[in-house]
């Protein structure tokens, strides 16, 4: 701290002392007009530049204590001026950088990014720099206002780039938010060198951009459905008495679902009778916006259908930011260099899940990921939730046991035992005791008026088989949720639009397949073989030679590789705990 304070006093005489020298060779352009950054920057004289200013550590301290909307960011701001010996950022040989320009753009069009450009407007930095111009080199307090006008850049930099790369809301410390995936670790102080030109990055820092497709698509129908809230939106349809608009309906009504169906077009006052009709062209574009909306596809307008359709644009460019913001908390490489470029992509709104790819496992070139697999998945119930959160998955386990856990013997076995005390048996489950060579232990045996999820010390367990509420495979990625992606006996429940079914796990429509893909690398485990192993009576453990990155997340809306965008139900109310946070 004293070396920093003893250098900015050596570096504030030496210029002082210059600048008396030569005060007589420089002339200030002070004209009126618009402010132009390159005014501000003149300080050449007789063809020599001005000395290279600096600062100090306890001039950024004061500074930062006077702005206390810049202080969130004060570890980045001493980070930043630290690895540059604390040289300005912003002035190269007294001159402004032509990055402060970008910066100034970047920040007036935050709107576009789903931000508020008015949160990023601290201090009036044009206005400084306008002063800044107007003052004599010899002026004593000039360098002292250039040293504002850079820490002031530095900590606008920091409040924009830390909401528009982190996320204006932090999931891991705002307890109303649902999301445990690894952290975001954008290092801003590095992103900004990289924005200097000072140093060199595979991601776009230095031009200011997003990290994701997902985001950069979602930032282009936010543009898009506000131009079309400018034009005035979407009209509502009120069936009135009428419960539902199928194909063959002829009505006025009819009119407005076109209009409402292809935005921007007004046939309320057209002429044509054909238009009035519910047609089959109609139906097959009603039956596309179930299908982006995640709604059965009947072609018929009434019920669910009704309530999407009639969901006003302002809530849905809401719905648009708020994804935008998921896309943020990402962390900007999905895979560890440490993997093979692959992960699992589970959206439980969808009831989907995806694996990607990079084709050239490249860990060091930018990512271009590839869906090579999706399938249906089941996820939990409101009441027993999927979590949000990523992991890696290490494990394949074929004919597994499932180990019941102590909330559902609790609170689902219990009852079934207090009324008929063999039920367990008649479902082929059996009570063992938590050791790791686990010994059986008879049913009659337990008191089981007195069980409770706290106090029961055994373990219920399903053996192997085709009734085995895991299937007959499960995919382990130990977390502290428990939850894993499995198989199912009850197939059945995929052909349903909503699919949220589970106590929590993740069932998946298509468990050989993935296990295919997993175990690609190991030519030993054949499909033959796969499937021989899984309906065997043995539980077998599998462990990949290589962990896979799995991310079980929540987005309810998002654009597809069409360019369609997606919207979904809430399903578990995520998306109103974020906006009240985001929107406060």
């Amino acid at each position: 701290m004293i070396s920093d304070r003893c250098k900015y006093l050596d570096i504030r005489l030496w210029a002082l002392i210059g600048l008396w020298l030569l005060a007589s060779c420089n002339q200030i352009n002070s004209g009126g007009g618009d402010f132009d950054l390159s005014s501000a920057s003149e300080g050449i004289f007789e063809g020599k530049a001005l000395p290279q200013a600096s600062t100090d550590s306890v001039f950024v301290q004061q500074y930062l204590s006077k702005e206390p909307a810049f202080k969130e960011h004060e570890d980045f701001m001493f980070l930043f001026y630290g690895d540059r010996d604390y040289e300005l950022a912003w002035f190269k040989d007294n001159e402004l950088v032509p990055q402060v320009e970008k910066l100034f753009a970047t920040i007036e069009r935050a709107d576009k990014e789903g931000l508020d450009p008015d949160d990023y407007q601290v201090v009036d930095i044009k206005k400084m720099l306008e002063k800044y111009s107007e003052m004599a080199p010899q002026d004593s307090a000039r360098l002292d206002l250039q040293q504002k006008i850079d820490v002031a850049l530095t900590a606008s930099y920091f409040n924009y780039a830390s909401d528009f790369y982190r996320g204006r809301v932090n999931p891991h410390e705002d307890n109303n938010v649902h999301w445990d995936v690894k952290k975001n670790k954008v290092k801003l102080h590095k992103a900004l060198q990289t924005i200097l030109e000072e140093r060199e990055s595979t991601y776009p820092y230095y031009e200011f951009e997003a990290l994701h497709e997902g985001y950069i698509k979602l930032r282009e129908k936010l543009q898009e459905y506000r131009d079309l809230q400018a034009k005035g939106g979407w009209p509502v349809i009120n069936l009135a008495d009428k419960k539902k608009l199928e194909k063959g309906d002829t009505s006025e009504l009819v009119l407005k679902l076109r209009e409402r169906l292809n935005p921007g077009q007004r046939l309320t006052r057209s002429e044509d009778p054909e238009l009035r009709i519910y047609d089959e062209e109609l139906e097959e574009q009603v039956k596309r916006f179930q299908r982006l909306h995640g709604l059965k596809q009947d072609g018929v307008v009434g019920g669910a259908t009704l309530t999407m359709l009639n969901v006003p644009i302002e809530d849905r460019i809401r719905q648009i930011q708020i994804n935008m913001e998921r896309w943020r908390w990402l962390p900007k490489r999905l895979v560890p260099k440490s993997l093979d470029q692959q992960f699992i992509w589970v959206n439980i709104p969808e009831f989907k899940m995806y694996v990607y790819e990079d084709p050239n496992n490249d860990p060091e070139a930018e990512r271009k990921y590839k869906e090579v697999m999706n399938m249906k998945v089941i996820v939990g119930k409101t009441m027993h939730s999927t979590p949000i959160f990523s992991d890696k998955l290490e494990y394949v386990v074929m004919a597994p046991y499932w180990n019941v856990p102590n909330s559902i013997v609790a609170n689902e076995i219990k009852p079934h035992m207090l009324k008929n005390p063999s039920w367990l048996a008649e479902h082929d489950m059996e009570v063992v005791t938590r050791e790791s060579n686990p010994r059986t232990v008879s049913p009659y045996a337990i008191n089981w008026s007195s069980v409770t999820e706290d106090n029961f010390t055994y373990r219920v367990r399903q053996r192997p088989g085709p009734n085995n509420s895991l299937g007959m495979i499960k995919f382990l990625f130990p977390n502290q949720y428990s939850v894993y992606l499995h198989d199912t006996p009850a197939d059945v429940l995929f052909q349903e639009t909503s699919r949220d079914f589970s106590h929590g796990c993740v069932r998946v429509e298509k468990p050989v397949e993935l296990a295919k893909y997993l175990l690609e690398g190991m030519p030993e485990w054949d499909e033959n073989k796969i499937l021989t192993t899984m309906k065997g009576k043995d539980e077998t453990w599998i462990t990949l030679p290589k962990r896979v990155q799995v991310y079980i997340v929540y987005f309810t809306s998002w654009v597809d590789d069409k360019g369609e965008i997606h919207f979904l139900q809430d399903l578990y109310g995520h998306d109103q705990r974020l906006e009240r946070e985001y929107f406060s």
